[in-house]
C-alpha cells in the first residue's frame, strides 16, 4: 500500500513536470522536506539544497566542485594588512526576485548585506527571534559574534566587515549557506504587515531559481529566475520530488520518474552502476559520521565510561554491513583528505573484555540508556537505524542495555541539541568550506553547546588551540595547532568517530554539467538536460 501511494505521488509529480510544453525541466528526488526556506537559521543539507542553492546567493561562493572561493554578489574584496577589515564591492544591478507576494523597487545594496547578518546577532533586532524557538546555529556555533565588531556601509555598493581580531577562515565562512543574502526591503514589508513568519515560507532571493509551490513531504517546484544576475539558467523548471526512502529513490530513477538522486543505499549502488541509462558519479566525502556522548549526563560524564562504550563497538563490522565498501574507519573528527589531519593518532581498538573492565572500574553496572538513530540516510551514515542495532548488540555483550529512539529529522536535531538530552546521539557532518575550523569549532567549541555541539563538551585546552588557529593565516602553524587538538579530542572521547564515507550521485544520462561538491551540497545552477 505504501509503495502504491508513493508511485501515485510520483505520477502526480510527473504530471506537473509535463505541464510546461517544451520547457527544459529536471526532477530531483530529494531525501527530505526542508524545515523552511530561510537558510540563515537552518543546518540541514536538504534545507540548504532547497533554499540557499536555489533561491539565494552569497557575497562569495565556492567554485563548483571545489573549496576555493570566487566572487558572487561581491565582485571583489580587500583585506586590510592587519586582518581587521574586509571590504566588499557589491555587484551593481543585482535584482531580487519578483513574486506574487513581493515586487522589489530597487536592486541589491549594502543595507541588504547588513540586515542579513545583524539579524543573526543583534538581540534587539525584531528578526533575531522571528520564529518560535529559532536559533542561529551556524552564526552562533562558529563564534561569529565574537569576531564581528560591526558591519558598515561605505556606500550603496560597498560593505566593510570590521573584526575584533583576525580570523583566517572568515572569507570561506561567508561563502557558507547561513550567509545567504536576503532582502531588507522584503523584510520591512513583512514587518509592516505583522507577518514576519512568511519570510521563511515565502522566500525572496537573488538566486538562479525562484519558488513556485511547495507541498509538504511531496514536492517543491521552482522556475528559473529570468533576471538572474549571471544570466537565466539552462533549466526552465526544477522539481524536488521528496522521497525519504533511498531504495524508492533508486526505483524512481530507474523508472525515469526522476532524473537525479542523492544518497543511494549501498546495496543499490551496483545495480545503478550497471544500468545503461544511468551515470553514477562518486568521490571521497569531506565528512564524518559520529555518535556524541552527552558529557554532562552521568555516567557519560566519566571519560572511562565513554572510552569503554567506544571500545565495545565493532566499527569494522558496522562499516562492512552498513557502508558496504563505501566507508572507512574514522579515527579523527576530520577526514584524511583534509589538511591538518593527524595520522599519528592510533585507530580505535575493538576490545569488549577491556570495555567490561573499564565499566567495572568506573562502578557502572546494569547501565540502561537511550541510543539515538537518525530517521534519514545521510552521506556520512546511510542507515543510522542499522548502525544503532549493531551498537545495541555490541553493548549488550558488555551488559549495557540500549533503547533505540528516533524522531522526524527536524525534530530529531532539535531534541538532540538540548543539553539535558539522555543517551548517545548519532549525527554527522559534511564540511561547509574545506577549513578544519568548520569541523573543530562548529561541532565541538564551547560556544556551539546547545547549537551543534551535541556532546555539550567544553574542553579548555581544545578550545584554546582551535581559537588560536583562527588568528593566523600561516597554514603550517594552524596545522600544528589542529594536530594537537585532535590528540586532546581523542583522549577525552566526547564522541565515537565512526566512519568517513564515499559519496555517490546517480543520474540519468540526459543530465548534463552536474558537478559533485566536496561540501555535500546539490546545486543545479549550471545543469542542463538533453531534449
Amino acid at each position: 500500500m505504501k509503495l502504491m501511494k508513493t508511485l501515485l505521488t510520483a505520477t502526480a509529480i510527473m504530471a506537473l513536470a509535463a505541464g510546461a510544453a517544451q520547457a527544459k525541466q529536471l526532477v530531483y528526488c530529494s531525501e527530505a522536506s526542508p524545515a523552511h526556506f530561510d537558510p540563515g537559521p537552518l543546518t540541514g543539507g536538504n534545507d540548504f539544497d532547497a533554499s540557499s542553492h536555489t533561491i539565494y546567493n552569497r557575497l562569495v561562493e565556492f567554485v563548483p566542485g571545489g573549496t576555493a572561493v570566487e566572487p558572487a554578489l561581491a565582485e571583489s574584496w580587500e583585506v586590510s594588512e592587519d586582518g581587521l577589515e574586509i571590504t566588499f564591492k557589491l555587484r551593481p544591478g543585482v535584482k531580487f526576485q519578483t513574486t506574487s507576494y513581493f515586487t522589489p523597487t530597487r536592486d541589491l545594496n549594502a543595507s541588504d548585506v547588513i540586515f542579513t547578518f545583524e539579524r543573526q546577532y543583534k538581540e534587539d533586532n525584531p528578526w533575531f527571534a522571528y520564529l518560535d524557538g529559532m536559533t542561529w546555529d551556524y552564526f552562533q556555533g562558529m563564534d561569529m559574534p565574537k569576531y564581528i565588531k560591526e558591519i558598515v556601509a561605505v556606500d550603496d555598493l560597498t560593505v566593510k566587515f570590521v573584526l575584533n581580531e583576525p580570523n583566517s577562515p572568515m572569507i570561506a565562512n561567508l561563502a557558507m549557506d547561513f550567509a545567504s543574502i536576503v532582502s531588507k526591503e522584503y523584510a520591512d514589508q513583512l514587518e509592516a504587515s505583522g507577518d514576519l513568519a512568511a519570510f521563511s515560507t515565502q522566500p525572496v532571493g537573488t538566486g538562479p531559481f525562484q519558488l513556485v509551490d511547495y507541498q509538504l513531504d511531496t514536492v517543491i517546484r521552482y522556475q528559473a529566475f529570468p533576471d538572474y544576475w549571471d544570466g537565466k539558467r539552462n533549466l526552465d523548471d526544477l522539481i524536488f520530488a521528496i522521497t525519504t526512502d533511498p531504495s524508492v529513490r533508486a526505483q524512481r530513477l530507474i523508472a525515469g520518474e526522476c532524473d537525479i538522486m542523492p544518497y543511494p543505499a549501498p546495496a543499490d549502488i551496483a545495480v545503478l552502476q550497471g544500468n545503461d541509462d544511468l551515470v553514477v558519479l562518486e568521490q571521497e566525502g569531506l565528512n564524518i559520521g559520529y555518535m556524541s556522548y552527552n558529557v554532562t549526563e552521568a555516567p557519560f560524564d566519566n571519560v572511562n565510561v565513554r572510552k569503554a562504550l567506544s571500545m565495545a563497538v565493532d566499527k569494522a563490522a558496522i562499516i562492512e554491513a552498513v557502508y558496504q565498501g563505501a566507508g572507512q574507519d574514522a579515527k579523527n573528527l576530520i577526514p584524511p583528505t583534509m589538511w591538518s589531519y593527524n595520522d599519528s593518532i592510533a585507530a580505535d581498538v575493538y576490545d569488549p573484555e577491556a570495555a567490561k573492565k573499564l565499566l567495572e572500574e568506573a562502578g557502572v553496572t546494569n547501565l540502561t540508556t537511550d541510543l539515538w538513530a537518525m530517521p534519514v540516510s545521510r552521506p556520512y551514515n546511510p542507515n543510522a537505524q542499522r548502525v544503532a542495532e549493531l551498537i545495541q548488540a555490541d553493548w549488550a555483550a558488555i551488559g549495557v542495555t540500549a533503547n533505540i529512539v528516533s524522531y522526524e529529522w527536524t525534530e530529531y536535531r532539535e531534541r538532540g541539541k538540548q543539553t539535558d538530552r539522555k543517551g548517545p546521539f548519532q549525527i554527522g557532518w559534511t564540511g561547509d568550506n574545506g577549513d578544519p575550523d568548520n569541523f573543530f569549532a562548529t561541532l565541538f567549541s564551547c560556544s556551539a553547546i546547545g547549537v551543534s555541539n551535541y556532546s555539550a563538551w567544553c574542553n579548555d585546552e581544545f578550545e584554546a588551540l582551535i581559537q588560536k588557529a583562527k588568528t593566523t593565516s600561516d597554514q603550517a602553524e594552524r596545522t600544528a595547532l589542529y594536530e594537537e587538538a585532535q590528540v586532546i579530542f581523542k583522549a577525552d572521547e566526547p564522541a565515537l568517530t565512526l566512519a568517513h564515507s564515499k559519496v555517490f550521485m546517480p543520474m540519468n544520462k540526459r543530465v548534463l554539467n552536474y558537478t559533485m561538491s566536496p561540501l555535500g551540497n546539490h546545486s543545479f545552477k549550471d545543469v542542463d538536460v538533453t531534449e
